[in-house]
């Protein structure tokens, strides 16, 4: 961790949620500053018991470690898409072990400087290739090793096309050169610092505000007596931020729109002026709505519109000012620039299923009808819209095996000293 620049969880949301959240998290021990690592374990684990907990509100049958075929929730997705921002920060580690290790003795080869950092199999070769091309951009041998080893953990099969490995090359080249520091690892330590507290700070953000939210609303839920109803909820649950009126405008809209194809996407135009806190009220209140459907095709229905809700507000809120500042950070490189550099290697395996960016791309219609570029590399994650859009390309895929959700992932602990 970083202390100057990492932002702690009471920038991001009001005090009850932050103290929901501290809640819900195993604490560490006292006298141990948690890492990155540490905070995303502690964040998959709670998005984990979240997901069981509601989803046994929609699906009285599930078993805490069991599997549901009805429709997931938005909470069943987050444990997987938090360990993948683990995944990230394990690739900055390795990173910075690569700088430290050439600190002491530089590498004489590309082969020598990944291997002795413990790379081995079929991402060696993927590495291996990148870090060349990126020696030929004017990167040194272990500054090059450095900045490839961000991606060990992404979808390195995207590189294949010659396309996207050239881009690829070229933006992290572009990026490096750009790095403040003045000897070469200490640009490359730039760019593996830039992406591991952007990813810290983006888990901490939405964890703390959608899953502080969650846990306050599943508390409150436990504490009534008598029926829980959407109108309960709309009426009576008391969310920070949240306006009761602009709560039920949402639900209304969702119950009436939600079998609409496309399911509706462009929230700001069909919900304008609202205060987006009150899509989780409403999202709440839909998965309410959704227990006691009089179908399952209505059920997965309004269980849809509320993931829709809730991922509206953990993109266009939460996770835009981390991914895209309004001025560069000290210490960083680009924000937006990293992640363009990276988004056409994204990937997050969603239990037994494998999401890639590159699918989503190439199933999309060529944005620039140039047969010189990739598809995915006409796509940036730090760009709302295509991230967003993505997203709800995931959401669809998943949909179509409901149980693979459940098979949840093992939290991150890092193997390095």
């Amino acid at each position: 961790m970083n202390p100057p620049l990492r932002r702690t969880v009471s920038t991001w949301a009001p005090a009850a949620l932050v103290l929901a959240c501290l809640v819900l998290l195993p604490r560490a021990h006292a006298d141990t500053t948690p890492t990155p690592l540490d905070d995303n374990r502690r964040i998959t684990l709670g998005y984990i018991e979240i997901a069981y907990e509601l989803g046994g509100l929609l699906d009285p049958s599930l078993q805490p470690g069991g599997s549901s075929l009805v429709r997931p929730n938005w909470f069943v997705f987050a444990p997987h898409a938090s360990r993948t921002g683990g995944q990230g920060m394990l690739s900055a580690a390795l990173a910075r072990k690569i700088i430290t290790t050439a600190r002491g003795e530089p590498a004489f080869s590309v082969l020598q400087s990944l291997t002795r950092a413990g790379v081995t199999g079929t991402v060696l070769a993927t590495l291996e290739q990148l870090s060349l091309e990126l020696v030929l951009q004017g990167l040194s041998i272990d500054a090059a090793t450095s900045v490839a080893s961000l991606t060990t953990s992404l979808n390195g099969a995207a590189l294949a096309d010659p396309r996207t490995l050239l881009a690829t090359t070229s933006r992290l080249g572009a990026l490096y050169w750009s790095a403040p520091g003045a000897h070469p690892l200490d640009k490359a330590e730039a760019i593996a610092n830039t992406l591991e507290r952007l990813l810290n700070e983006g888990n901490l953000a939405i964890f703390t505000d959608i899953g502080g939210s969650a846990r306050l609303f599943l508390d409150w839920r436990r504490g009534l007596t008598g029926e829980v109803t959407p109108e309960r909820v709309l009426a009576e649950f008391q969310l920070a931020g949240a306006v009761a009126s602009e709560a039920r405008l949402a639900y209304a809209y969702a119950v009436a729109h939600a079998n609409d194809t496309p399911r509706p996407y462009r929230l700001e135009e069909v919900l304008p002026a609202m205060s987006w806190k009150s899509l989780l009220v409403a999202a709440f209140a839909l998965y309410e709505e959704a227990r006691g459907a009089s179908t399952p095709a209505w059920r997965d229905a309004l269980i849809a519109m509320g993931n829709n809700y809730v991922a509206w507000r953990e993109q266009h809120d939460m996770a835009q000012p981390v991914f895209a500042p309004v001025q560069l950070l000290p210490g960083e490189v680009s924000r937006p620039a990293l992640l363009q550099a990276l988004t056409p290697l994204l990937k997050t395996d969603f239990g037994t299923q494998e999401w890639t960016y590159a699918d989503y791309a190439y199933s999309q219609p060529d944005r620039d009808g140039n047969l010189l570029t990739s598809p995915p590399t006409e796509y940036s994650w730090s760009v709302f819209w295509d991230r967003w859009s993505g997203i709800l390309y995931a959401f669809d895929q998943a949909y179509t095996d409901p149980a693979a959700l459940w098979v949840m992932p093992d939290p991150i602990v890092s193997p390095l000293p």
